[in-house]
Formats: structure tokens, sequence, C-alpha cells
């Protein structure tokens, strides 16, 4: 396994942290107020990225993106997560990268007409709606909301949050219960409902820790009342909803890790730079304090042995696939988001009072970023499936 970048990626990587440093972290501060209010600066800087074919890293080429492998792409979106605009900037961020992903593998070809293109060319937005608030979400095989069959419709209702990007969106993919009796994997289908079908109601934009968000930047509860779309928009077959989400996480959880990866060089930077400039007493930096030096060599070790991780589970499933690399995608999920947490918590403590504020970008990671160790699966669950493979090797039944 060589994760040095080829002679093709390298003057790829140069120019998105050219782009990140100049063009977009000089926007961060405003980041915190309305994302909405932005949009306009944000169109141009995403005309901008498509002017430096840097477009949609992750889309092959005849969808309009650079077509590049998990393993390069990992390597982009450690670029990219230095700032909170990173991946939206380049048209890669989620829920919108997963549910491309989606419709490329699993989509009709009026489905790809109507939503994969102008998601794709970045004309519109989309969201996903699985998780409910009645059930556990590290259980997606548990779920109220349900789609029946009437003529040429599916009816759609039920309750859904944490939509994420629901406002302002034009479609959602949908998880809903259509066969009660089948097995618990094979109830439900993912079915597209574009939002301004009659009956979806956006209930509101949920507040997290203090910040309810707007536009892209928000996490919706929704629900569907009656919701009716015509049979062909149901993405795969029926009954494969649970797989389809399946295949979308695997890949996702490079995406993030890599992400969050990004967001730990930067928090580190400004740690390692407040360290040195703040005098605790004359000609007294903090940075002499071995607390601190502690925490920059743990946050170091921590940052490289997660960066491998990674890279090693992303090539694992471009040389090997899904199916090898799923032991390896549960471990760096937990480990990773251990690893931003403690970075996060550590550049905070480094910063004092002024961590603290939004004056630097240390808070608002650390409200949203908090749930890296929830979404996607709990932390827990995923020490838990590791260890049951681990220990049925040695004859322990689960």
């Amino acid at each position: 396994m060589d994760f040095q970048p080829s002679a093709t990626l390298q003057p790829i990587l140069d120019k998105i942290h050219a782009f990140i440093r100049d063009e977009a972290i000089p926007l961060e501060r405003r980041f915190h107020g309305s994302f909405r209010a932005m949009l306009p600066e944000l169109a141009k800087l995403r005309a901008r990225v498509k002017e430096l074919g840097l477009w949609a890293p992750q889309l092959p080429r005849e969808h309009g993106g650079m077509g590049l492998s998990l393993l390069d792409h990992g390597q982009v979106s450690e670029a990219l997560g230095r700032t909170p605009l990173g991946h939206y900037l380049f048209n890669c961020q989620a829920p919108d990268a997963g549910n491309m992903e989606i419709l490329i593998t699993h989509g009709n070809e009026e489905q790809k007409r109507r939503w994969l293109e102008p998601l794709a060319r970045g004309d519109i937005r989309s969201c996903f709606s699985m998780t409910e608030p009645e059930f556990a979400g590290s259980n997606p095989t548990e779920m109220a909301t349900t789609a029946r069959r009437d003529g040429d419709s599916w009816v759609i209702n039920g309750h859904k949050w944490f939509t994420s990007s629901a406002d302002g969106a034009a479609f959602a993919i949908v998880m809903a219960v259509t066969n009660p009796g089948a097995e618990p994997h094979l109830r439900a289908s993912q079915i597209i409902v574009p939002l301004d079908t009659p009956g979806f109601e956006l209930v509101r934009n949920i507040s997290v820790m203090g910040e309810p968000g707007d536009d892209y930047a928000s996490h919706a509860e929704v629900r569907y009342h009656d919701v009716r779309v015509p049979v062909g928009n149901l993405l795969g077959h029926e009954g494969a909803g649970f797989l389809i989400a399946q295949e979308r996480l695997g890949p996702g959880r490079i995406h993030h890790c890599m992400r969050w990866i990004g967001i730990c060089e930067r928090a580190f930077e400004l740690m390692c730079a407040r360290a040195a400039a703040r005098q605790i007493q004359p000609g007294k930096a903090l940075g002499t304090k071995q607390i601190v030096q502690a925490w920059i060599a743990e946050s170091r070790a921590e940052i490289d042995a997660a960066r491998l991780m990674v890279l090693r589970a992303a090539w694992t499933i471009d040389n090997k696939g899904l199916y090898e690399a799923r032991e390896q995608i549960s471990l760096i999920k937990f480990f990773v988001a251990g690893v931003l947490d403690r970075v996060l918590d550590r550049a905070i403590q480094v910063h004092g009072a002024l961590g603290m504020t939004d004056d630097t970008p240390l808070a608002g990671w650390y409200r949203h970023e908090r749930a890296a160790r929830i979404y996607d699966g709990p932390d827990e669950v995923h020490k838990m499936v590791v260890a049951k493979r681990i220990l049925k090797k040695h004859g322990v039944a689960s």
C-alpha cells in the first residue's frame, strides 16, 4: 500500500489547498450567521471551483466529476475538511454525495435525468430521510414510516428527523416500510419524494446545541402526510432500502473520516500557533508548559494514526471491495471520531476563553462534530461489531 499522493494527484491537492487557504477560509467568520445569506458568494466560489477543474472529485467523469478513486478522494476530503465550507464548495458534501452515489448505482434513466444530473451540476440540493425520533437510529430496521401501493402511486406516511439539509432541498430520498411482513432487512424501500409534493411538512430546523441553522447548514424534523408520488420513484427494487443504505455508508464513512482529519489538522495548527503566541507571563509562552506539550504530541500521534487507518480502509475498498473492508470501516468510524473529539477539546482548552467564541472555527466544529460519535452508527455499536467478529475467530458465540 502506497499512500503517497501520485504525480497526478499532488498538483490537484496543491490547487485545492491554495483555494481553501486563499478563498474559502476568509469567508468562515460569516458562516456562523445565515448560510442562506451567503449563497450568492458561495455560488461565485463554486463557479471558480468548476473553472479550476476541481468540481465533484468523487463523481465519475461521465457525470461531470473528476473520477477520483476512493483513496485519492479521501486525501482530497482531508484538504477540504480544513474549513466548514470546503465540501459544499466542491459539491461533495453530505447528504448530496451519498444520494448521487445511490442514483448512479440504483437510479433508472428517468431518475438520473430528472434528479442526478442537476444534483451533479450543483443546480439543486437533496436530503436523506431515514432516522425517526421514536426509534433508535442505531437500528435502521426499526421504523414506522410506511409507503403503501395505491394504483400507480406510493402513499407515504411518517415522522422523520435529522433529515439533514432539507431546508431548501429539491427532493428527499425516503426510507419507508413497503413490505411489513418481510424479514427485517427486507421490509424497507427507498423512494424519491420531491419536497414540493402536497403532504410534505418541514416541521422545523432542529436546534443543535443552540444553533438551528438554515438552508444547507441545518437538520430538519419532517412529516409525511399521505404524500403521494409515482411508483416510478422507487429506487432499485422493492425491499432493497436497507441494502442500498449499507452500500451508501461504506464510502460515506471514508468521506466523513477524512473530513474529520482535515478538521483535526486545522485545529492542531491553531492549537500550536496559540501555544506559541500566548504569553502566560512576560517572556513565557503557553507552549512551555509540559501539559500543553503533551497535548500537542498526543494529537500529532493520533491524527497520523487515524489518517493511515482511513487510507488503508479506502485502499481496501478500491482494491478488494466493501465486504473485505467492513471491519476496517467500523474501526475508523469510532477511532477517528474519538480523535476528532479529543483534538478539538485540547485546541479549545489551549485557546482558553477565545476557544469558546466563534472568532475561530473551533467552537462551531465542537458544536456540530460532537455528533461524529453518534451518526452513521454510534461508536458503541461499531466497537461491538468489531469485537464480535474478533471473538468469533476465538470460538466465542455472539
